[in-house]
């Protein structure tokens, strides 16, 4: 694991891990929606709410976030293994903008703040 620039954290992992059906639409429908999709670009809408944990899942594209609302998480890999916390990093303010490169699966988020996480995810 890796921290970008901003704190932000980075993981890197081999391509042997994508798997189709660990794709975050299809794994983790209740925390991703599609807004947009073509051949250059997908735009997903992510939304956790406190206290909710999405499936195991994967996004095998780099990505740029946008933080809509920002809310403390615990990220675990495939194993149940916590990768990032980050309450160990200062906050992201909403309107904040951060790259991502591709993550193998994880359970993106056990949301362990107070406020919904909301992040829209341009890959």
């Amino acid at each position: 694991m890796t921290f970008g620039a901003d704190g932000v954290e980075e993981i890197v992992q081999s391509k042997q891990e994508w798997l189709e059906a660990l794709d975050a639409l299809i794994a983790a429908p209740k925390h991703h929606k599609l807004l947009f999709e073509n051949d250059s670009v997908r735009v997903l809408d992510t939304s956790i709410a406190p206290g909710e944990t999405t499936p195991l899942h994967t996004h095998r594209c780099p990505a740029t976030l946008y933080v809509l609302n920002w809310s403390n998480f615990m990220r675990r890999d495939g194993n149940g293994t916590v990768i990032f916390d980050s309450r160990t990093t200062p906050a992201i303010k909403p309107g904040s903008a951060f790259w991502s490169p591709p993550m193998a699966p994880h359970t993106t988020l056990e949301n362990v703040g107070t406020t919904e996480l909301h992040v829209t995810l341009w890959s």
